[in-house]
């Protein structure tokens, strides 16, 4: 007589003496199972096979279990987290031999889990085209995102261990040039058949267009809103001219459009038509990716003053050719790569005397080496532990900042020691212009009736990127965590986008839009030490460095300088 039960809600049905196993391979349910594989030296089963049955949370081998009568009316599961746990522990111990990892560094150190390992590989075996295709699985701007990122790939390289890491960025950004290099033949990601669903996209940044160019290849109606004249957020308007070219920009947000995406700029939440709930009652789905726009403020005397202004608006200023007076000299408040984009900017927009002021040392500086160099050689002065305290005026107008000295006390709660005022030191420096680049918060007008964080960021699930209101989600900046790097907000945009896609196919944001970082995998720490005896059969050999035009030559105007 056969059994009738549940796996994952599928009715099905067996005989007496079935594996478990079987009975789900039969209905199109798939259990891994490495149990009847001898190349695995397995501990008495593999374990991997395991399920759930939802009365009493018993765990189950499925492939040496047999339906017996037991199983009549019984629901089982194959993907709840206690499964998922213990499948983990049992791959771990599999593996405590295993001399290889299941994802090489680089690709899990990437925040969209890039496969840089298989790019680097096709461009150096002459595939190109392959490896554009490789990268727009996860990029769909390589040529923009390889001049910016600040590839924490090429951290986890194991390379470093011998003398640097492979060129990962810079190969990336070859690859995108070749693809852009190749006009209307260039690759795009293929767009599935219509599924007659419309999506908005609010936001024509990074994680904006990723998420657009996701549900486009899905077959969805994508349609992108932003504020600005031209598409790119912060990728356009937040980096300078001779970093990231605006034509590279134009030519991938081009390209990205002629996937059939529908791209409207001048368009701002909130003013007239254009409200939050126009966009959920005229599309099937929203995503919200409006980024971080507004410089954070020191909140400290004179900061009203006239020649003061925010690191992002000063930037955003030069992009759109509305270059500002700043007179002689310039004070930039901040370590990260927005204050190098900014006192850099300054030196080119004519300043003779640039100062950068930090509250820590040139070694907690959370910008990258290379714009601390190149900065440095281009002119500017660094101001190390001091920190401004009031901005000096003179008949309403910026005349000079004054610092208090710091020191280093003890680690704060992200490892970097804590900077603490020296009493009574104090300097005092003669600027005419002071730009504020200490951070950046986000503008959530017109979006009063989603759910907000403390930091003033819209609330969305961590797992499916969900909001306050039904088919709306948020990836990027404007998330929980705020202002981060571009791949960052490109790796949320893909989890957000495949959330909405399980949300217009099935009615759910459904928590099985799992991503890379819930999923496990085994891998090796090595020591410097391990990874140089490993790998002593290779010679040393640097990477070659891209040409840069002269410091003297690049800081007289905006062009692209590598």
């Amino acid at each position: 007589m056969s059994i009738h039960f549940k796996i994952n809600n599928t009715e099905v049905e067996a005989e007496p003496g079935e594996l478990l196993i079987h009975t789900a391979q039969k209905y199109g349910i798939e259990i891994p199972s490495l149990c009847h594989n001898d190349k695995v030296k397995s501990y008495g089963a593999c374990g991997v096979c395991v399920v759930e049955n939802a009365k009493g949370g018993k765990l189950m081998r499925s492939c040496s279990t047999e339906v017996g009568p037991q199983f009549e009316g019984m629901e089982i599961y194959t993907e709840t987290p206690r499964v998922i746990q213990a499948r983990k522990i049992a791959v771990e111990l599999l593996m405590t031999d295993h001399t290889g990892d299941c994802r090489p560094p680089c690709m899990l150190e990437c925040p969209a889990h890039t496969d840089c390992q298989g790019y680097v590989g096709l461009i150096a075996n002459g595939f190109t085209e392959e490896a554009v295709r490789l990268i727009m699985e996860k990029i769909p701007l390589p040529a923009s995102i390889g001049r910016v990122c600040p590839h924490p790939c090429e951290k986890a390289c194991r390379r470093a261990a011998l003398e640097e890491p492979v060129s990962i960025a810079n190969l990336k950004r070859f690859a995108g040039d070749v693809n852009l290099g190749k006009g209307e033949h260039a690759y795009k990601p293929d767009v599935l058949p219509d599924t007659g669903k419309k999506v908005a996209v609010i936001g024509g940044g990074p994680a904006g267009l990723t998420a657009a160019a996701v549900l486009r290849g899905k077959g969805h109606a994508v349609e992108v809103f932003d504020m600005m004249p031209e598409m790119g957020g912060m990728l356009r308007y937040g980096i300078p001219e001779y970093r990231l070219p605006k034509a590279i920009v134009a030519q991938e947000v081009a390209l990205l459009a002629s996937m059939g995406i529908g791209m409207h700029n001048n368009v701002k939440v909130g003013e007239g038509k254009y409200t939050l709930e126009y966009f959920r009652s005229e599309y099937d789905a929203v995503i919200v990716a409006i980024g971080a726009w507004t410089s954070s403020r020191m909140r400290i005397p004179g900061e009203d003053l006239a020649g003061v202004m925010g690191g992002i608006d000063f930037l955003r200023e030069i992009a759109l050719g509305k270059i500002p007076d700043l007179g002689r000299k310039v004070a930039v408040v901040g370590g990260g790569n927005t204050a190098m984009d900014a006192c850099r900017s300054a030196v080119r927009a004519g300043a003779s005397e640039v100062y950068t002021i930090y509250r820590r040392t040139r070694a907690e500086m959370p910008a990258e080496q290379i714009e601390i160099d190149e900065a440095e050689e281009e002119g500017v002065v660094f101001k190390f532990l001091c920190n401004p305290v009031e901005i000096l005026g003179k008949d309403g107008r910026v005349c000079a900042v004054k610092a208090q000295k710091m020191k280093l006390g003890e680690p704060d709660a992200g490892g970097r020691r804590a900077p603490v005022p020296v009493d009574g030191e104090f300097e005092t420096i003669e600027v005419d212009t002071v730009i504020m680049a200490i951070g950046q918060s986000c503008n959530l007008s017109g979006f009063e009736t989603l759910e907000h964080t403390k930091k003033n960021t819209l609330s969305a699930d961590e797992t499916n990127f969900t909001t306050s209101e039904s088919g709306v989600f948020a990836c990027g900046d404007v998330t929980n965590r705020g202002a981060g790097i571009a791949i960052a907000a490109i790796a949320e945009a893909q989890k957000a986008a495949a959330a909405a896609h399980e949300y217009l196919t099935s009615g759910l944001a459904a928590e099985r839009a799992k991503n890379e970082d819930e999923m496990f995998y085994s891998k090796r720490e090595l020591s410097k030490e391990q990874i140089r005896e490993e790998y002593s059969f290779r010679n040393s050999e640097n990477r070659v460095p891209l040409r840069h035009r002269s410091a003297q030559e690049r800081k007289t105007d905006f062009k692209e300088f590598v």
